[in-house]
């Protein structure tokens, strides 16, 4: 429990240290960063197929970033939650008709089955997955739907950026985030009891990659995702599961 305890109280105090250029550190505000993120919020669209009738969930919403997207394209009823004051501050700014509350996501304050999606962006790499994923399912209706974006450890990069401390203080993580093994999440989604389930690897285009260069690797990472093996070492993982 104090471990736990920890790892919320580190999360706070990284949410108060980044918030005012959260979006630069993330990497969402360089050219390259604006078409990764539109892409990302693509994927909570298209698998979830929200409409004006669903309720969603977005978990770790930050500073809206995907919220707005997912709204904007869909007119959802979203309740968006984080764990951070200060970054809720900046989202409520941004979206006043949205529904921001703070909540711990390994601990959910909402009645089981109440949502038809819960979706989140590089969020689930903070949290103990298996109490997250626990309240994920709780929180789900029948033949709802989850849907994250994670990095990816088999990424070179990624691998560096988590298990070395130095470079991960360097790079703006939080002290206790990680990154997803997708077989082993998979093998850990079926234990809690999801179906469906869907972890695929995506996304060469690094957000410090120029502009100029960026249709360059945007085809040269397309012809990547295809390729069985050099797939694997993509930035991310895109993780979807269904309830019973």
């Amino acid at each position: 429990m104090a471990k736990l305890e920890t790892k919320i109280s580190n999360e706070i105090k990284h949410g108060k240290k980044i918030s005012k250029k959260a979006e630069d550190i993330w990497g969402w505000t360089s050219p390259a960063g604006q078409i990764r993120a539109q892409r990302r919020a693509n994927y909570f669209i298209n698998l979830s197929k929200l409409n004006t009738q669903s309720k969603a969930l977005e978990i770790g919403c930050g500073t809206g970033l995907f919220t707005e997207k997912v709204y904007s394209a869909t007119k959802a009823q979203i309740t968006a939650i984080d764990i951070s004051e200060d970054l809720l501050t900046h989202a409520r700014k941004k979206l006043p008709n949205i529904d921001f509350k703070i909540e711990d996501a390994m601990a959910l304050s909402f009645e089981s089955n109440s949502f038809d999606t819960v979706y989140g962006s590089s969020i689930l790499h903070h949290l103990d997955f298996e109490k997250s994923l626990k309240e994920i399912y709780r929180v789900l209706k029948p033949k709802g739907q989850m849907i994250f974006a994670e990095p990816n450890m088999i990424n070179p990069q990624i691998f560096v950026q988590k298990n070395v401390p130095a470079v991960k203080k360097w790079m703006g993580d939080s002290p206790d985030e990680t990154a997803i093994i997708r077989w082993r999440f998979k093998k850990l989604m079926q234990q809690i009891g999801f179906l469906n389930i869907k972890i695929f690897p995506y996304d060469f285009l690094h957000p410090s990659v120029p502009k100029i260069l960026i249709p360059f690797v945007k085809k040269t990472g397309e012809i990547a995702e295809k390729i069985p093996l050099m797939k694997e070492i993509a930035g991310s993982v895109i993780i979807y599961g269904e309830k019973l």
